[in-house]
């Protein structure tokens, strides 16, 4: 199938030609946007463009994309969800780190990345190059990196300010009451317990917001919406109320139960990103699929009920 892409046109690219938006708009060279035009590959309200052609507020771009010349090479161990000049999205796996760290020396993010031959903007602190936000070694699920600077610069912000939607699946122990609600409670580190967080007075705002999917043997299959961004938000902030991660006995699950279906890391999985595109401007959500161990327990569970 073609890659075809419809593109409104922003208001920063309101009376400017055609190839020169488009370059801006696909983070291509405006020779090879304008080799695009050429070819005809560009259509502006269904009528083939020009490179001349001025662009209104109001025209949409038809763009049939050029088939790659280059297939990178799988990324191993790691599914690659997304991927376009600007972005790439992973299905991170569990026992992966998103970049290195004091005392990590097992896989990262970025040097999968970098070993399949990605290439990932320089913008970012030396051993972070490109991350825009993150997840725990344990938690399993989408996470983005940026490869251009814009997409760096535009999506850190949008993190920041709460613009990305970030769609946890969560097995937690028990039937939570009520099913669906908000849990806003601090978060800092735990005044005596080394690698812990804890809700603490003073601690960093942090808002979960959770809904019941599913009532199985035990347990509970939550949809969980993050506001903020919190060091193992969901971790503490369902342990907190007496729900903690099924399989996470870091924060109080119960290890007899863990080593029965089989856990070795909590039920947690990040399975939707949801954002404005920081290029095109158009909205964007990438989902991932439970990887095989919580499949597994959870298919455990149901048969129990």
């Amino acid at each position: 199938m073609p890659d075809i892409r419809y593109l409104p046109v922003p208001d920063a690219l309101v009376g400017d030609r055609v190839d020169a938006a488009l370059s801006r708009l696909l983070g291509m060279s405006r020779s090879k946007c304008a080799e695009l035009v050429e070819n005809g590959s560009v259509l502006v309200n269904g009528a083939v463009a020009a490179k001349s052609t001025k662009l209104t507020a109001t025209d949409i771009i038809e763009v049939t994309m050029p088939s790659p010349q280059v297939t990178l090479p799988p990324v191993v161990g790691m599914e690659i969800l997304y991927d376009d000049d600007d972005i790439v999205v992973v299905d991170k796996p569990v026992g992966t780190a998103a970049h290195t760290g004091p005392g990590w020396s097992g896989p990262t993010v970025l040097g999968n990345l970098e070993a399949a031959g990605y290439r990932i903007t320089t913008h970012g602190p030396p051993e972070r190059q490109g991350i825009v936000h993150r997840l725990d070694v344990g938690t399993s699920g989408a996470m983005m990196v940026a490869k251009s600077d814009r997409a760096y610069s535009v999506m850190k912000r949008a993190f920041k300010e709460r613009n990305v939607t970030k769609i946890y699946h969560a097995l937690v122990a028990g039937h939570p009451d009520p099913d669906s609600g908000t849990i806003d409670a601090p978060i800092g580190r735990h005044p005596s317990r080394e690698w812990r967080m804890a809700v603490i007075d003073g601690g960093k705002a942090a808002i979960t917001h959770y809904d019941t999917l599913e009532l199985v043997a035990g347990a509970a299959l939550l949809r969980v919406h993050l506001e903020t961004g919190r060091t193992h938000q969901i971790r503490v902030h369902m342990a907190a109320v007496g729900h903690p991660c099924v399989g996470d006995v870091f924060y109080g699950a119960d290890k007899v139960q863990a080593a029965a279906l089989g856990l070795e890391r909590q039920w947690l999985h990040a399975v939707e990103l949801g954002f404005i595109h920081p290029t095109t401007g158009l909205p964007v959500t990438v989902y991932s699929p439970y990887p095989a161990d919580l499949d597994a327990a959870l298919t455990q569970l149901r048969g129990g009920r």
